[in-house]
């Protein structure tokens, strides 16, 4: 799936950071396909003003997202929005994910 930058760092997250070992584990190598490297680091220029993150270029990059894990995805969208905690910005990716 290509995701921009702004995907990335949403999905980054929003995705558990507590949870069964089998979920973790497959949450560590998703948090891993969604980083950032170096090279993307050095492009993208990230800085922070008053509070708020920007970055210089939009680039996009394919990230694999298995079956699982876009059910630990999907499963956190839902309860994002089932708590009433869904925002604005995380709508596009909440329709690409929750199909219902």
């Amino acid at each position: 799936m290509e995701l921009s930058v702004i995907d990335r760092l949403t999905l980054l997250n929003i995705i558990p950071k507590e949870g069964d070992y089998t979920t973790l584990k497959l949450v560590r190598k998703l948090r891993e396909e969604l980083s950032f490297s170096e090279e993307e680091h050095k492009l993208l220029n990230f800085h922070q003003e008053e509070g708020t993150l920007f970055w210089d270029e939009d680039i996009k990059k394919e990230v694999e997202i298995g079956e699982k894990a876009t059910d630990v995805i999907v499963d956190a969208f839902k309860k994002l929005d089932k708590g009433k905690q869904l925002k604005m910005e995380q709508m596009g990716l909440y329709e690409r994910f929750v199909k219902e």
